[in-house]
């Protein structure tokens, strides 16, 4: 299980992360962004030594790293008006890696950080990287983008609500006890079959391009069903019903959520900001397709 969930870390700090960050904000993150590789390779490379001084210190340098990032949070709150839910999600996503780096200093340092199990805290960092980072990311995404329209735009903002919640919830559930993680699982759930909907209906057909359905209709199915495991488990630990261990979670469910989701996402809505970005480019069928692409371009537009 080690050598899986490190690559699956590895993905998220080297790639998910610098390119979920160009599609929050192009202009404002894009130096962070092109130097964030500098800042993760070492904590990738501290995977992979054994416990110890060394291998604190280099996940160290990528947590200082993730702590600035999360310093821009508030900045961000202060300055939308109104505070909707594409802000609430996009500053999940800014404060998740934060969380992340925390564990994994702690457990490349071999200290159980509030007496968890070292194997937790191993899971708990792509957890962060991508329930955390990716999926509140993107569900701001379709909530900026369809928001505003008749029909979806609730179902929109619950999820992007919901994203952000549901992993806040797991994380306190870390503390409380199962039935509480539960909960957090049941909310996460929800909103991230509400995004893999929304994806699927309204998103996909928008685009005339085929490679980018194909990502987008890709992330949705996996999303259904990577969700649908991590249910499973949550109820399995609360009620003591067989289900997943923790290695095939890994190997499921955390590769699912990494290729099938995360990546497949972030290469979609890339494809869509360049789009919205190149002259004379193709354009949508429709004109709420135009708006939904440049909307994907510009996460934030504060000031």
């Amino acid at each position: 299980m080690t050598a899986l969930v490190n690559v699956i870390v590895t993905l998220g700090m080297l790639h998910v992360l610098p390119a979920g960050l160009r599609l929050i904000d192009p202009d404002r993150f894009l130096r962070t962004a092109r130097l964030w590789p500098l800042a993760a390779a070492p904590a990738a490379l501290s995977l992979w030594l054994p416990r110890g001084t060394p291998a604190t210190a280099l996940a160290a340098l990528y947590a200082l790293a993730c702590l600035a990032l999360a310093a821009r949070a508030p900045v961000r709150l202060l300055r939308a008006r109104p505070l909707d839910p594409p802000t609430i999600a996009v500053t999940t996503a800014l404060v998740s890696p934060a969380v992340a780096a925390t564990a994994l200093v702690a457990e490349r340092a071999g200290y159980r950080l509030f007496g968890f199990d070292l194997d937790i805290l191993a899971l708990t960092v792509p957890h962060f990287h991508f329930a955390g980072f990716t999926a509140a990311l993107v569900a701001g995404l379709v909530c900026r983008t369809l928001g505003g329209r008749a029909g979806t735009g609730g179902l929109a903002r619950r999820a992007a609500y919901s994203v952000p919640a549901g992993t806040l919830l797991v994380l306190l559930g870390y503390f409380v006890d199962d039935w509480a993680e539960l909960l957090g699982a049941v909310v996460l759930t929800g909103g991230m079959w509400a995004v893999a909907l929304l994806t699927w209906r309204e998103i996909r057909p928008a685009t005339g391009d085929r490679t980018t359905r194909i990502l987008l209709a890709s992330s949705a199915v996996v999303l259904v069903a990577t969700m649908l495991l991590a249910l499973w488990w949550a109820v399995g630990e609360a009620t003591g019903i067989p289900h997943p261990t923790l290695t095939w979670m890994a190997a499921t469910h955390g590769l699912g959520n990494a290729l099938g989701f995360a990546l497949c996402s972030l290469l979609a809505w890339r494809r869509l900001a360049a789009d919205a970005r190149t002259p004379g480019a193709p354009t949508a069928p429709d004109r709420t397709t135009t708006t939904a692409r440049t909307r994907a371009d510009r996460l934030e537009t504060s000031p």
